[in-house]
This record gives C-alpha cells, structure tokens and sequence, in this order.
C-alpha cells in the first residue's frame, strides 16, 4: 500500500487545504496527515491543536491524522511514506525532507489541487445542514476573535455616521422568469415559456443601495449611463434606494444591461447588452470634479469595477490620490466573469474582495495555493486588507502586517447552504464589510457581518438592497 504523508499547521481549514489534501490522496493509496502540536508552531494560532487535529480528521480524503512535535525528516525517516506531498508553493524552496526519502526511494510531489473543485463536497463526516443558514462554523470564527452581539450592534450604530462615494458602473438585471418545455424538435435547444419579467438595479448601484440600507447616512454613486430606456429606468429606480445619483451621459455607450432567463431556480442563458471601451478624458475630468465636491464630507469610497471601462487607471489613480489625501477609506471590486478585469492595480486600497478566478487571472497565476496566491497579490498592490470569495465554500481572510512581510489567515464558510440566487453575494458582502471597516470595527467583525450579509441576500431571487433588520436578525440567531 502506497502510504502519502502531508505535514502542516492546518491553523484553519480552509478550501486551499482541503483540495491539497485530495490532491495528496489522489497520488497514493493511503493519505497521512500530521498537524504540528501549538509547541513547535513558530506564529501561535487562535485554534488549539486538538481542535486543528479534530477539522482534518473530519475530512472524507484523510484516512489517518495524529499531532506531532517531530521534523518533517524524522517523519519521514520513521514513516518511510511511498511520498510526501507539499504545496506548489515548496518547489523552488529547500526541503529538508529529500534527502531523507532519497534514502529508500520516496517521492516529493508538489501540488496545490485544482481550484474549480468544490472543497465542500470532501467534508463528508459531519451531520447534513438541516436548514439553510449553518452557523456552526461562524460561532467558532465569533468565538476566536471576541465577536459579540453587543459589538456587532454596536457597528452597526457607529456606521449611521458614515458617509459614503461609490464610483463604477451601474447594471440594469433583467430576470425573465418561466417554465422550461423541453427540447426543441428542430435543434437542441431548450424551449420555455416566460411568464414575468422582473428588472432590479445592479452593478454600483446595489452595491451603494446596500449601503444605504445597512445604515449610511448617506451614499452618493458616481456613473455614466447611455442614452436610452435603461438609463431612464436607472435614474428613476435609483431615488428608491435612498441613494444621491451623479449620472452623466455617453452616447457611445449603452447602459449595461444584462438579461437572465430563469426555470425555476436555474438561469438557462444570461444575455449582456454593454461596451468596454473607456470614458473619454473629458467625462473623468467631469468625474473628478464632482468627486472633489463630495470628498470633504466622505469617510467611504468604493470602487465597484465592472471592467466596461468606466474606471481606467488613469481615472482610478486620480481618484485613490485625492482620497488617501483627505485619509478617506478605500475599498475596491474588480469583476472578471465575461469580462476581463484586474484587481491587482487598485493600489494601496483598505480592503479588496476579489474571487479567486481573480487573483488567479490578476497574476497569471493558476499553481499556487489559495494563501501563497494571496500573499502574492498583497505583495503586489499593497492592500490593508484582502478577502479572496469563494462562493459556496465562503471567503478566505489575508490580513497583512504593516510591512507586508508576515500575515495571519482565518476563513468563513458560506452560512446559507442553500442560496435561491447567487448574484448579488458579493456585492453585499462587499457594502456591509467596507461600511463596517469605516466605521472603525475590525477586520473580523467587517467580514463577519459581510458574511451575514451575504447569507441573507442570496436567500431571494434578484438583487435588491438589504434590510438592516433582516441583518441584524440574522446575527442574533447566529449567537444562539
């Protein structure tokens, strides 16, 4: 029997460790995990050994784990594993323990798993989620950082004061709702019937609706829109979100607006009416000056980058001095779905919240582990904070030193285990965690209730803004 060995910390389980641990399974016959005991740890962690050994021995792929004070080369030497498996991240590093395998003939893989697998299927041996928010997990993350109740209230109270900017593009989402027939006759092709149409607001403009409904004072969007009826209904639906519009037209350009096709609670065809070329010098400038008129005011801006070209770098490092000038937060989201987008140039922000296709598409990157890959990207563009969304297997927390040098990681899973409709999670994440940071709360608090906040969204159809009530309900139950 080919015996694999995987040694490590395992500080917090994350998605990254899960898929290297099933890549490690996947090389043997026999998977072997030994967790380093707190003693040998050279950072201290905020989960104690038993409980690290506990989450590892919890997954489908690991047939035996124990705790160990041992080297990685007397492991080795006692075990005599057929081969040891490390993260990509290792391959250009010195590892101490080749030359003991080289002894008997044993192998050093290295290997990150593939980042489209879904982790969560692998963590078989817990009991099945019986209702669709699952707060098990996020009382134990509450738990490591001293998260309360009574300071999550108190966040949101303190973010009543703030004053927000949001900059980027606004969407109009289009939902055809039907019933699927079946197949053509003709030609494979999936025939339905529509029986409603539902339009919502989306892109910058949610993002800012969410941050008026969590509490602002108040929210200013800055967007150009085109010269035709979505721009109409934009400016008409925006005034329902509480949100002060600064709309300025081009004609060059129509409004986004993308079209969903739904049966049930599946999209069958998503179709997108946008452009991506970028806004002319003359329409930044008139950006810019608005932008210096509501500065004074703001303790909040966000970019919500949609990447149809009305944020170019020259627009966003103009904006990024103006603001780190006045010390004003600063939160970025560059999107890359059927465009092409680039979060790695949004330099210096306070928080960034990309997916990991993202991270990996910003640095060319598809090899290294999730925390490798997100320690590359902070050393990059330089982020107070960076959160990688993961989408049903939650979000993965990088919080960076001040000299970028060292870092701390925690994770959340995805607390609503059966989302009706995926768009919109992030955008609500985003709103609730950057408004929670200019508030003064910490990082972990910001992503607990960004975690909340997404777990509420994602229980309706289309995305609208969030009811703080409905937030703040959501948070007492995680707490009993």
């Amino acid at each position: 029997m080919r015996k694999v060995l995987v040694q490590g910390n395992f500080d917090v389980l994350h998605p990254g460790h899960i898929r290297l641990l099933k890549f490690a399974k996947e090389c043997g016959d026999r998977l072997i995990v030994a967790v380093n005991t707190d003693s040998t740890m050279s950072v201290k962690s905020r989960v104690k050994e038993k409980h690290r050994l506990e989450l590892v021995k919890s997954l489908e792929c690991v047939d035996e784990a124990f705790l160990t004070t041992q080297t990685p080369s007397q492991l080795v030497s006692e075990l005599k594993p057929y081969a040891v498996v490390k993260g990509k991240e290792f391959e250009e590093k010195y590892n101490p323990e080749l030359e003991a395998l080289n002894e008997y003939g044993g192998k050093l893989f290295f290997g990150s798993g593939e980042f489209e697998a879904n982790a969560e299927q692998f963590i078989t041996r817990s009991e099945r989620v019986k209702s669709s928010f699952d707060y098990s997990e996020s009382r134990d993350y509450a738990q490591r950082h001293d998260i309360t109740m009574e300071s999550v209230s108190e966040c949101l109270e303190s973010v009543k004061k703030i004053t927000a900017v949001v900059i980027g593009e606004v969407i109009v989402d289009e939902y055809v709702q039907g019933t699927a027939v079946g197949l053509s006759q003709e030609d494979p092709t999936i025939v339905m019937t529509p029986s409603r149409t539902d339009t919502f607001l989306g892109g910058a403009a949610i993002t800012a609706g969410h941050i008026k409904a969590i509490g602002a004072k108040s929210v200013s969007l800055i967007s150009v829109l085109g010269n035709d009826k979505s721009a109409l209904y934009a400016e008409s639906k925006i005034h329902d979100y509480g949100v002060t519009p600064y709309f300025y037209r081009d004609e060059s350009r129509p409004t986004s607006l993308k079209t969903r096709y739904r049966a049930g609670s599946k999209t069958l065809l998503r179709v997108n009416q946008v452009r991506q070329h970028k806004i002319s010098k003359e329409l930044q400038n008139t950006i810019i000056a608005q932008l210096e008129k509501l500065v004074d005011e703001a303790d909040l801006v966000v970019f919500s980058d949609f990447n149809y070209g009305l944020l170019p770098n020259s627009l966003v490092e103009r904006v990024a001095t103006i603001c780190k000038k006045r010390g004003i937060k600063l939160v970025a989201d560059s999107q890359t779905s059927s465009q092409v987008g680039d979060i790695s140039r949004y330099i210096g922000m306070d928080l960034i919240t990309p997916t990991e296709k993202e991270v990996r598409v910003a640095l060319n990157n598809p090899d290294d582990g999730l925390v490798i890959l997100a320690q590359k990207l902070t050393e990059k563009s330089k982020p107070r904070n960076l959160v990688i969304t993961l989408a049903e297997e939650g979000i993965l927390i990088h919080k960076p030193s001040d000299d970028f040098k060292n870092w701390e990681n925690d994770r959340l899973p995805a607390i609503n285990k059966l989302a009706v409709d995926p768009a919109g999670a992030g955008d609500c994440f985003l709103a609730a965690s950057a408004l929670s940071l200019a508030s003064g709360a910490s990082p972990w608090l910001a992503y607990y209730l960004g975690s909340l906040a997404s777990a509420c969204q994602v229980s309706t159809t289309g995305n609208t803004p969030l009811s703080v009530e409905l937030l703040r309900r959501a948070a007492k139950e995680s707490f009993t």
